[in-house]
């Protein structure tokens, strides 16, 4: 079995991350916020290592002691942004620093209220997957897609920008907390009349660790998706009612 330093590994990731990011963005005012929900890895430790070096106002670590949930986590980073726009993305480079310039540019150019990176329009694309991830994947969008008509082509991609405002608008009606809630938060932005734009991204999967999407996160993602569709369509008052007259 091959044996991996997974501290050496987080450093390689967030050093090469916060890199870019001091790289690209020289002359503008910026913060990274990392939120670490006490997992065993080292992730503290490499964050404060770079806090000594770039400056602890330019870094901010803002742990919670375990996992509670991806929508929660997010709701406890956007608490400490300072900034009138905010990036969610991973810092393993999944998601990779370099889209940012474009990601800006076109928030520029449309005025957008939302611009996410789509793995599912023309020069996207996903590295490192297996067949079933790329068809669990594009089967969930093509699923909400033709359900939901939400006007986005990625609906379960999380490298996304947004304006403060609208973030805060529309994460307070989220109550999804894991894979589904990048589905729910941008189905109910477009629901919401918010602007939104895309830009093409290559998303390539983790060379060290794992993601997990197990069934549960597969059942709850369908459940959601059933209940957007019910409202789109009027239906979702009758359901409840019947469900509280039977129960």
């Amino acid at each position: 079995m091959r044996k991996v330093n997974v501290f050496r590994n987080i450093f390689i990731y967030l050093f090469c991350f916060v890199l870019f990011c001091f790289v690209l963005f020289r002359d503008v005012e910026f913060e990274i916020i990392v939120v670490d929900d006490g997992s065993p890895d080292g992730t503290q430790d490499v964050v404060k290592q770079l806090q000594q070096v770039y400056g602890e106002d330019c870094i901010l670590l803002r742990p919670r002691p375990k996992k509670l949930g991806l929508g929660t986590a997010y709701i406890h980073g956007l608490k400490h942004a300072s900034g009138n726009f905010v990036v969610i993305m991973d810092a393993d480079l999944s998601h990779h620093p370099k889209y940012l310039p474009s990601f800006i540019k076109k928030q520029l150019e449309t005025g957008a209220s939302i611009v996410t990176g789509t793995r599912y329009a023309q020069g996207g694309g996903v590295h490192g997957w297996n067949l079933m991830r790329k068809l669990t994947s594009r089967g969930a969008n093509v699923l909400a897609q033709t359900l939901l008509w939400p006007g986005v082509s990625d609906l379960t991609g999380s490298f996304r920008l947004y304006k403060k405002s609208v973030l805060e608008d529309i994460i307070t009606s989220v109550v999804s907390k894991g894979y589904v809630f990048q589905m729910e938060m941008i189905v109910r932005a477009s629901r919401k009349g918010y602007h939104i734009e895309e830009v093409p991204i290559t998303f390539v999967d983790r060379v060290f660790g794992s993601s997990k999407l197990g069934g549960s996160e597969i059942v709850e993602y369908l459940k959601v998706l059933l209940i957007f569709w019910l409202q789109r369509k009027g239906h979702l008052n009758l359901v409840l009612r019947e469900m509280l007259h039977f129960s």
